[in-house]
């Protein structure tokens, strides 16, 4: 039995005055519910472990100093910088303190994601052609062929991806850019928009060990398969929107290429435990790297990695129990 402490950042523990007046209202998107928390720790003491809540930012902090646990479930999103998610590990590192998921390189390297491009790019590996806008003075320099899609550069949980962030028209571009711009303060991913089906993977381990949970694909319901993003307004009403795959219905050899693709990515990018993988077919059904969540949601509902977990006779308890049996292991 070990004391296990939860890391987490709860959407109740921030305000306006932590996002600013006239922020979009996506901006508190990705932090946790007490749901999933409750959840999480019911799952570690069915593992036969005791687990205990500690909060994240200086409430995690300071209970790290006073009483630090052995080991850290970690599902804390950070707050205020584009290394916001290695805020945790590093605390932990600091301590030595065992914590689960990836090290603070791999959470800050993931989270932006120009920087995890270059680095899957620099290895061959295949990811849409894009650029990095700063400004709008970089506007007329931009020459990637339409359509595309525009996404704010360190964000998750799709927070800035919208259905208008497709842009099909050159008429859009300037407009749509300026406004993820000017809404959260940050540079703008731009890339080739891929008209394929949307996939993503769940690999469990690390390094070597790494292993692939199980792979799904998100059928659009109302929308072309060549125009779907799998946006925020997708997300809050999926089960009017989508269906969920889990296994996808496709030919074993694209199912095997787009697995051995996020397998790759995995390691390449030193992800341990868990990841989540996003990966899209463009129209020549080539599979490329969209982006990768080393810290993926895990409402016992609706978050992705779940649902696709189930698809593969996971149960919930179960998952958690196998992130915690990868982090066991590291910690010898």
């Amino acid at each position: 039995m070990l004391d296990v402490g939860i890391a987490f950042d709860l959407k109740s523990d921030f305000g306006e005055a932590d996002v600013g007046p006239g922020a979009p209202d996506d901006r508190l998107e990705e932090y946790d519910s007490e749901q999933t928390i409750d959840a999480i720790a019911q799952a570690i003491n069915a593992a036969g472990h005791r687990a205990r809540k500690l909060g994240g930012g200086r409430r995690f902090l300071e209970a790290m100093l006073k009483a630090p646990p052995e080991l850290v479930f970690n599902i804390a999103e950070g707050f205020g910088s584009r290394s916001r998610e290695a805020h945790v590990p590093a605390v932990c590192e600091l301590l030595k303190v065992p914590v689960t998921h990836s090290d603070p390189l791999t959470l800050a390297l993931s989270l932006d994601k120009g920087m995890a491009k270059r680095v899957v790019a620099s290895a061959g590996l295949a990811t849409p052609p894009y650029v990095i806008i700063t400004s709008e003075a970089e506007l007329d320099a931009l020459e990637l062929p339409l359509p595309l899609i525009a996404k704010p550069l360190f964000e998750g949980s799709s927070m800035g991806i919208r259905t208008r962030s497709r842009i099909a028209e050159v008429t859009q571009i300037r407009p749509t850019i300026l406004g993820i711009l000017s809404d959260y303060r940050q540079p703008v991913l731009v890339e080739v928009f891929q008209t394929g089906p949307e996939l993503t993977v769940g690999v469990l381990g690390t390094g070597p060990e790494a292993r692939v949970l199980g792979m799904m694909e998100v059928v659009p319901r109302n929308t072309p398969l060549n125009e779907f993003v799998y946006s925020l307004e997708v997300k809050r009403n999926y089960q009017a929107e989508v269906e969920y795959q889990a296994p996808p219905r496709r030919a074993p050899e694209l199912i095997g290429a787009v697995e051995r693709l996020a397998l790759e990515c995995h390691r390449l990018l030193g992800c341990r435990d868990v990841s989540r993988v996003d990966i899209r077919l463009g129209g020549d059904g080539v599979p490329r790297f969209i982006e990768l969540n080393p810290l993926p949601g895990l409402h016992p509902v609706n978050s992705d990695l779940i649902i696709l977990a189930q698809g593969y006779g996971v149960r919930f308890e179960a998952l958690i129990a196998q992130i915690l049996k990868s982090a066991i292991a590291r910690r010898g």
